[in-house]
C-alpha cells in the first residue's frame, strides 16, 4: 500500500469483528513501531499486547462507558512510558512525544495489514495498570483497540456511533493549522 493511501485508510472505526491474532503478527507490527525516531535513540515506549480472552475481559473493566465497542476488539494494546526513559531537556520531557511517534507507526503497521487500530483516551489508568502489572511510576498513555472492521454497524454500535462510523471526519484546511516562516 502506498503511504498516502495508508494514511487516508487509517480511521477510528468502532464496529469490530473477531479474528485470531498471532504472536508473529504482534512481533511484526511491534518491530515496525520500534523503527520510530526517538530523542538520542532512547526508545522510551513500552507496549503490552493483550489478546488472551480472560485478560481482555479483565482489561475491559478499565474502559469508560463510551468505549463499550472496544470489548469486541480482538486485541488491546497498552502504550506506556515514563519521563526518565527519554530525554529531559529543561522543561521538555520527550517521552510522550517519542511514544506518540512509535504509537502512530504501530497503528499504521496494523492498518497496513488490513485491520483497525483505534487509540482511546477513555479508560481508568489505575485499573488498567493493575490488570496489566504496569508499575505505578509508568504513565499509561493510551489503549489501542485492534480488530477487523465489521459491516454490522447496527448490531455492534449505538445510534450515535453508527452515524459517526459512516462519516469521514473533516480535517482542518492547511491555513487553519500550518504557517510558513512565521505565525
Amino acid at each position: 500500500m502506498e503511504f498516502e493511501e495508508l494514511v487516508h485508510k487509517r480511521r477510528a472505526f468502532r464496529a469490530l469483528d473477531p479474528l485470531d491474532i498471532s504472536e508473529e503478527f504482534i512481533k511484526e507490527v511491534a518491530t515496525l513501531a520500534a523503527r520510530a525516531p526517538s530523542c538520542a535513540n532512547k526508545q522510551s515506549w513500552r507496549f503490552v499486547f493483550v489478546k488472551e480472552k480472560q485478560q481482555l475481559e479483565r482489561l475491559h473493566t478499565a474502559l469508560s462507558g463510551g468505549n463499550y465497542w472496544a470489548k469486541d476488539a480482538s486485541m488491546l494494546i497498552a502504550v506506556f512510558s515514563k519521563p526518565d526513559l527519554d530525554c529531559e531537556i529543561g522543561e521538555r520531557e520527550y517521552y510522550l512525544f517519542d511514544s506518540g511517534m512509535a504509537t502512530l507507526q504501530l497503528m499504521l503497521a496494523i492498518v497496513n495489514k488490513g485491520l483497525v487500530a483505534h487509540a482511546m483516551a477513555g479508560f481508568n489508568e489505575k485499573i488498567a495498570k493493575e490488570v496489566l502489572n504496569i508499575p505505578e511510576e509508568m504513565r499509561l498513555i493510551t489503549l489501542i483497540a485492534v480488530g477487523k472492521h465489521s459491516s454490522d454497524l447496527e448490531g455492534k454500535l449505538g445510534e450515535k456511533h453508527v452515524e459517526q462510523e459512516q462519516i469521514v471526519s473533516k480535517r482542518m484546511e492547511f491555513d487553519e493549522f500550518a504557517y510558513i516562516d512565521s505565525m
